[in-house]
């Protein structure tokens, strides 16, 4: 659980600055040539698979030990305060996991699916700008893709945020619990582990909210 944790969290710094170059406000140039660039490396391509075997393994472990968790005391306690013992993200991990899942879902059907599967897009922006160099091919335009999702979609922004803010309580929890995993708990870099890890979620996660937003609202171009 932990080594698929920490895997995901490597993931999300990747996925997160390439998706934050929609802030260079250049029409999707950057963001759409690192895109590109990502979505047609061999290596990160296969790297891409391994991702989606590492999120399989991450949910099935999460409802394995959710189980477990149950089965160890079926009979509850009489008197029970658990928040004097544990933060109550900590205790909904099973309900965030779930949460992000089906975000998830929403967000491969907008953005991975029609990038992969959905034939060839024209990568000239909504307005002219250079570009650059693609060796005379058309491909998928991201960014474009982005407008089309988030713009004039309240709905879909909010359930955006809705999901993102679901993932920053569930990393909360997970960044500091899977170095706990390994081991790494002491009360000398324990505080430590735990400050890089609430600035890690509020940070990952803000920016990812903010990327609707800013669409949303036509605060970048």
């Amino acid at each position: 659980m932990g080594l698929t944790g920490l895997f995901l969290i490597i993931f999300l710094i990747v996925h997160c600055g390439i998706n934050s170059m929609i802030f260079f406000n250049d029409y999707g140039e950057t963001f759409n040539h690192w895109g590109h660039l990502m979505g047609s490396n061999l290596i990160i391509r296969t790297v891409e698979i391994g991702l989606f075997v590492f999120l399989l393994l991450h949910i099935v472990q999460g409802l394995i030990l959710w189980k477990q968790n149950s089965s160890a005391r079926p009979v509850k306690y009489i008197v029970n305060k658990p928040q004097a013992n544990s933060k109550w993200y900590s205790r909904s991990m099973g309900l965030l996991g779930t949460l992000i899942l089906i975000f998830l879902v929403l967000h491969l059907y907008h953005f991975w699916t029609p990038s992969r599967f959905g034939g060839i897009a024209d990568i000239r922006p909504l307005e002219p700008t250079t570009l650059a160099d693609y060796n005379n091919q058309e491909v998928h335009n991201l960014y474009k893709e982005m407008q089309l999702v988030f713009q004039n979609n309240l709905l879909v922004v909010v359930v955006y945020i809705l999901g993102v803010t679901s993932l920053c309580w569930h990393l909360l929890h997970g960044f500091q619990s899977a170095f706990q995993t390994f081991g790494l708990n002491h009360k000398k870099y324990t505080p430590l582990i735990k400050a890089v890890g609430v600035g890690y979620s509020i940070i990952i996660c803000l920016l990812f909210a903010l990327m609707p937003v800013a669409i949303y609202l036509n605060w970048i171009y």
